[in-house]
């Protein structure tokens, strides 16, 4: 019987994981992955969930604190990202040093065969499919595939492609064949006591804090000038690190040094560019973002779950979560973790610091961090 440990939060999704795989046979405990990092942080209320719902399930209980771990990993690199003017993002590196990291880790050393969390997508070996080039064949290594989970809406691989392959081959993602409402359902028939519990929002493992204010915490404000796209000073903002390309929120714009919004079209304005080290943001309207539309970008820290990209073949990438899947190439430099995406219609809004993640039908190929 394999020995899986479980990544309890406290909420539905994790604890229906929990119960789905003590109900295929496996030797289940659950764990609580504490964060304790600003005083708002709600892990005991989360904690106090996880431990009714293993109660519930009669499974072994333990909480890892990784509180400094996470400070390290993830509030580091939140600010130091920040700091240099990129956008990154919390729950990437969250789960490719957290939970697909240390706690993972941990889960082996004390002696978990397998690891599952409550994400919502699927794996799949390597010989579930016919080998390549060869119909009817089974390939013979049993390697990992991440596929989109079944639920499209709550799908979470854009999330996940920074894992390992060979830890992915050692993690399970029970939930990832089940629609949310289908979720919902089997907590109530394992007698869940979370069955009902609302989704959580906002930064993982913080909660639904305001992440501008957590921010601010870390870098201080400092006000800076608002650009148009000639360089003309048209409002005030917070400081350029708290902004990201895109964005059309947060700052100021002093309608008396623009031209009448019905003469122009510039409202709303969005974020085109910032300089950090001036402290400006340059913002434009919405019918002029076509001239920031770009054709081309480069990945670095690239890591891929499958083989790689093949040369001037289609795949879809994804810039941004729940951002539409658009059609590109992948041109790949594997030695140094780099790569290049085609789009084939020009795109906006992309972030320095965003993943960008490749598709292949239904397959989550890998991705990688985009450049500035």
């Amino acid at each position: 019987m394999k020995k899986v440990f479980v990544a309890m939060s406290g909420g539905v999704d994790s604890s229906v994981a929990a119960a789905l795989l003590k109900k295929q046979g496996y030797d289940v405990t659950g764990v609580f992955i504490k964060i304790e990092v600003a005083e708002n942080c709600a892990w005991r209320a989360e904690r106090r969930d996880a431990m009714r719902a293993a109660a519930a399930l009669e499974l072994p209980f333990l909480t890892f604190n990784l509180s400094a771990a996470y400070e390290r990993a993830v509030i580091a690199y939140l600010v130091r990202e920040y700091r240099a003017g990129r956008t990154p993002n919390p729950d990437v590196m969250c789960n490719k040093e957290i939970k697909f990291g240390i706690f993972f880790d941990e889960a082996r050393r004390r002696g978990a065969d397998l690891i599952a969390t409550g994400h919502y997508a699927i794996i799949r070996r390597e010989n579930d499919f016919a080998a390549p080039g060869q119909p009817g064949k089974v390939a013979t290594k049993s390697l990992p595939r991440l596929l989109v989970s079944q639920d499209r809406d709550k799908d979470q691989t854009y999330f996940l492609w920074p894992i390992k392959r060979e830890i992915l081959a050692k993690c399970l993602f029970p939930i990832g064949d089940y629609q949310k409402t289908e979720v919902r359902r089997l907590a109530k028939k394992f007698g869940l006591p979370n069955a009902a519990k609302p989704d959580s929002q906002g930064l993982c493992f913080l909660g639904p804090i305001n992440f501008k204010d957590f921010l601010a915490e870390q870098l201080p404000e400092k006000s800076g000038a608002v650009l148009d796209e000639k360089g003309r000073v048209i409002g005030e903002h917070r400081g350029a690190h708290f902004y990201t390309i895109g964005e059309r929120h947060g700052f100021k714009i002093n309608h008396k040094l623009t031209l009448p919004a019905e003469e122009t079209g510039r409202l709303p304005f969005y974020v085109v560019a910032k300089n950090v080290a001036k402290n400006t943001i340059t913002v434009e309207s919405a019918s002029q973002l076509k001239r920031q539309a770009i054709k081309k970008i480069n990945l670095m820290e690239t890591n891929w779950l499958a083989d790689l990209p093949v040369v001037g073949k289609i795949y879809r990438a994804r810039t941004r979560y729940r951002a539409p899947l658009v059609q590109c190439q992948v041109v790949v430099n594997e030695k140094n973790h780099q790569a290049k995406i085609i789009f084939n219609k020009p795109q906006i809004g992309l972030a320095p610091g965003q993943s960008c993640v490749i598709y292949d039908k239904n397959f989550c190929l890998g991705g990688g961090v985009m450049k500035g």
